[in-house]
């Protein structure tokens, strides 16, 4: 695995997630069968989480190439980002009527960024089709899961 990979997949998910730092939570409040309202307690501390996730995740693909589970978690969350842009990202935005906060970041930067770098690893025969739909499916599941979890505790540890 190319260092640049992680590399640009880290400044992709941290530009994505700085994005949604900024203005989901406020945006939550409008109040819609899509997004619960949360406080930016609840969302800053999910994000943090979810972001230095990423960060070992990539550090320990480019330490631990050989091993098949690291790098599977990697492409699962390269994979997941992709996802995530067009659920919920764009699915909300056309259906809500009013910009979703990640949408421009998950367009222009995780969907090109992680679908070359999916693209190269599988013409490199590193991985396979069926390891990045298995991938994406197992990690973006854990994700869903992870996420009300982490709300909750952000929001009973961080009082600000």
């Amino acid at each position: 695995m190319k260092a640049f990979y992680v590399i640009f997949f880290c400044l992709a998910i941290t530009l994505h997630n700085l994005e949604e730092a900024l203005w989901l939570p406020q945006w939550s409040q409008i109040g819609s069968s899509f997004q619960k309202p949360i406080t930016p307690n609840e969302f800053h501390f999910a994000v943090l989480i979810i972001t230095a996730l990423a960060y070992l995740v990539s550090f320990l693909t480019l330490c631990f190439p050989k091993s098949t589970i690291i790098k599977r978690v990697f492409i699962g969350f390269l994979g997941s980002m992709i996802f995530n842009a067009f659920f919920p990202h764009l699915i909300v935005t056309i259906l809500m009527k009013t910009y979703a906060p990640g949408l421009l970041t998950a367009l222009l930067l995780n969907v090109p960024i992680n679908t070359v770098i999916l693209y190269t690893l599988y013409k490199q025969n590193f991985i396979r089709v069926k390891e990045i739909i298995f991938s994406t499916v197992v990690v973006g599941i854990l994700l869903l899961v992870m996420i009300p979890f982490l709300f909750t505790l952000g929001d009973s540890l961080i009082n600000y």
